[in-house]
């Protein structure tokens, strides 16, 4: 199994803030530089052993407190859990939960664990979706094993010097002694890629584009050479029902492919040089905006780390059908539902073009995104946005930023769906919040289709 770094931002505010310490001032007493600090806190770097020592040795401090912290996901995690619709009349903030966690960190994880164990409160307890998600957020969609080994296999390949497709095609017949074959759509009406053992063919269906093809060919190199590597780390979690496991070993797979086809310190390079230039990214690894948005949520190595991206996959009913937030912590990939007001719907009407956007979630930590969107075509030419999107607070480096101003004040306000956005004079409003008391008012009525209070 691969090392898994700690990240304990929040555990290192809470204490700062309990001794009434400044950065500076807590930096000296760890002897380490206020900068350093700082990136921990924000959770861009680890924590390591000689900090720990220095924790517990400067302010007594209890390392099971992380364990409780690291279970229920910090105060992200309780920020989430508490936007149930259970709690909505309590009207909770974000302050309130981090003096909680704070003071009684294992209350809060016993809290966190009653939650997540309520089944029948919720339909998720039991979804293999929701539990091979939860998986990949455990991880934060990076996993550094299967990078470093989809690397060495880039490098035997040659991939940097010679057509994918070609390289693969090759290494499936040298290795596997398996030949790729086309197949018309008539004998391919329903698959994409199918092995014949039998035939020793890898068989792939005439309809699939050219990026798809490598694609698909990078997963089935991956099933045979990658099999140990995925294994091992779906045996370190915990899943209810086989399915879990394996909608998790799919994602496993189809991760060393993305990281076949874009290696990563080739791809982060690249991603560097061009500040993060999504066509010019698209043409050099000759992959998709789907494949490459994939990608940019992965770049969690240490000590070489890429912009902190989530990404998601939109119908035209606003539904989500993909969703990662990586290391971003975005409260964008969590939605009860679909924000009209997000131009990520505006895509659907102006297909191929780049829709970005400065957003600002309501009642969100944090609130300020800068997102990408751009319609895509599925299998039998189903239609999808692909959205990306980063802090806006780190977007000043992308190409697709450059003339737009990243203050707070641009900023389109958006919600997480209109049954958790308590945000009034919405004229495009089509339920109240969760929780709300509605208010008419007989002398007139308003430009928005519900008035509200909290109560």
């Amino acid at each position: 199994m691969p090392e898994q770094s700690l990240y304990a931002g929040a555990a290192l505010r809470r204490i700062r803030r309990r001794e009434n310490l400044t950065q500076a001032a807590m930096a000296a007493r760890l002897a380490i530089s206020p900068s350093y600090l700082n990136l921990i806190e924000r959770n861009q770097r680890p924590l390591s052993a000689r900090v720990m020592m220095q924790l517990v040795s400067q302010f007594d401090f209890d390392p099971r407190a992380l364990e409780a912290d690291e279970s229920i996901g910090g105060i992200d995690g309780l920020v989430r859990r508490m936007a149930d619709e259970r709690f909505s009349d309590l009207a909770i903030d974000r302050e309130e939960l981090d003096e909680f966690l704070a003071a009684s960190p294992r209350v809060a994880s016993a809290f966190a664990r009653l939650f997540d164990n309520a089944a029948p409160a919720s339909a998720d307890a039991a979804d293999p979706l929701v539990e091979s998600r939860k998986a990949i957020e455990r991880w934060r969609n990076h996993f550094s094993e299967l990078d470093d080994a989809a690397e060495q296999t880039a490098d035997d390949l040659r991939l940097s010097r010679a057509d994918i497709g070609v390289a693969l095609t090759e290494r499936l017949r040298e290795r596997h002694q398996l030949s790729v074959r086309i197949l018309p759509r008539e004998i391919m009406p329903d698959l994409q890629r199918r092995l014949d053992l039998h035939a020793r063919q890898v068989q792939l269906s005439e309809m699939l584009p050219p990026h798809a093809r490598n694609f698909n060919l990078a997963v089935q190199l991956a099933e045979l050479e990658a099999r140990r590597e995925v294994e091992s780390i779906a045996a370190g979690a915990d899943f209810s029902e086989d399915t879990a496991r394996q909608l998790f070993q799919r994602h496993l797979y189809g991760y060393f492919a993305a990281a076949l086809l874009m290696p990563y310190g080739r791809f982060l390079r690249a991603c560097q040089q061009t500040n993060y230039d999504f066509p010019v990214l698209e043409r050099r690894f000759n992959v998709s905006f789907e494949q490459l948005a994939h990608r940019l949520t992965t770049l969690g190595r240490v000590g070489e780390r890429g912009l902190p991206f989530f990404m998601a996959r939109l119908d035209e009913a606003g539904q989500f059908s993909k969703r990662f937030a990586g290391a971003s912590n975005s409260p964008l990939v969590e939605p009860v539902g679909s924000c009209p007001l997000w131009n990520v719907h505006r895509a659907f009407a102006r297909p191929g073009e780049w829709q970005a956007q400065q957003v600002s979630v309501e009642g969100a930590q944090p609130s300020d995104w800068f997102t990408v969107a751009r319609s895509t075509s599925g299998a039998e030419n189903a239609r999808f946005v692909v959205v990306v999107g980063v802090e806006a607070r780190l977007a000043g480096e992308m190409a697709l930023a450059r003339g737009l101003s990243l203050s707070g004040d641009t900023f389109q306000p958006i919600g997480l769906g209109c049954r958790a956005c308590r945000r009034v004079h919405c004229t495009q409003r089509s339920l109240p919040p969760t929780g709300a008391s509605l208010r008419f008012d007989r002398a007139g009525r308003t430009n928005t289709p519900f008035s509200f209070g909290n109560g």
